[in-house]
């Protein structure tokens, strides 16, 4: 493993412990009275600041984008991309589907990642060019698998105009796939393609943040990862699966024009 990953690992190890002490309960929100949205923002920003702290410890120089506090400034050609609580939903309600997400970026290109599944106890590690792991074990997409009987995961936007669109999409996905999951976090859905845990995913409406970390998980496993018509992954689109399959899920969303919002 890389001097990156590990460093990213071991902050994002110390932000999930953190999290995880800290977590409200819904129940526990509505006695104080105070708002759900305030309580995991607030969270969000301290798990955030966390992460930058340490980074800027070790490497003071580096730059830093984070969903909470955006892009800020360093002399280095170094980016850490950081998602605080990816699944904030899942956080709140006390689903396990939630995750810290530190990408390293150099130059441009990603060359680590690591997604911490906190409530699993699971922590997905990459470094470019040398493999995609879960605690010791290589991770493998699953490959050879038709469009008709792949595992998609999928995810939704919050607009209603947007969740429409949505569910137009998935309704004709559905009879030409095994079956859909929705989980709620991007970055553990493309874990869970790098893990073989499901054949594919696709969403509308994702950002850097969200993917960083867990797309090089991904690509190291085997998969591809990507937007419509050759695009890099963007916030129109983003598809991953093991090639083959990748085409297929492609070219069946690019006849639903799944990139409108109504």
């Amino acid at each position: 493993m890389t001097d990156f990953a590990r460093l990213a690992e071991d902050i994002a190890r110390e932000a999930g412990d953190m999290l995880l002490a800290k977590r409200p309960t819904m129940s526990g929100v509505v006695a104080t009275k105070s708002s759900p949205t305030d309580v995991v923002t607030a969270l969000d920003r301290a798990s955030e600041e966390l992460i930058r702290a340490r980074v800027r410890a070790a490497r003071p120089g580096d730059r830093f984008l984070g969903e909470e506090g955006g892009e800020q400034g360093g002399s280095s050609d170094v980016r850490w991309i950081v998602d605080p609580i990816d699944g904030t939903v899942n956080f709140l309600y006390g689903l396990p589907e939630w995750a810290v997400s530190i990408a390293v970026e150099v130059d441009g290109e990603i060359v680590a990642g690591v997604v911490n599944v906190v409530p699993r106890g699971e922590v997905f590690t990459a470094a470019l060019g040398e493999g995609a792991w879960l605690g010791g074990e290589r991770l493998r997409c699953n490959t050879g698998v038709p469009l008709s009987r792949a595992l998609v995961a999928t995810g939704f936007g919050y607009g209603a105009d947007r969740r429409a669109v949505q569910g137009e999409v998935v309704a004709a996905v559905l009879p030409r796939v095994r079956d859909i999951r929705r989980g709620g976090s991007c970055a553990i859905d493309l874990c869970s393609v790098a893990a073989g845990r499901v054949d594919a995913y696709y969403e509308r409406g994702v950002n850097h943040w969200d993917f960083a970390a867990a797309g090089l998980v991904a690509t190291e496993a085997g998969a591809g990862l990507g937007g419509l018509h050759g695009r890099p992954p963007n916030y129109g689109l983003m598809l991953c699966a093991a090639p083959g399959l990748f085409e297929e899920l492609h070219d069946l969303l690019v006849a639903l024009d799944p990139e409108r919002d109504g």
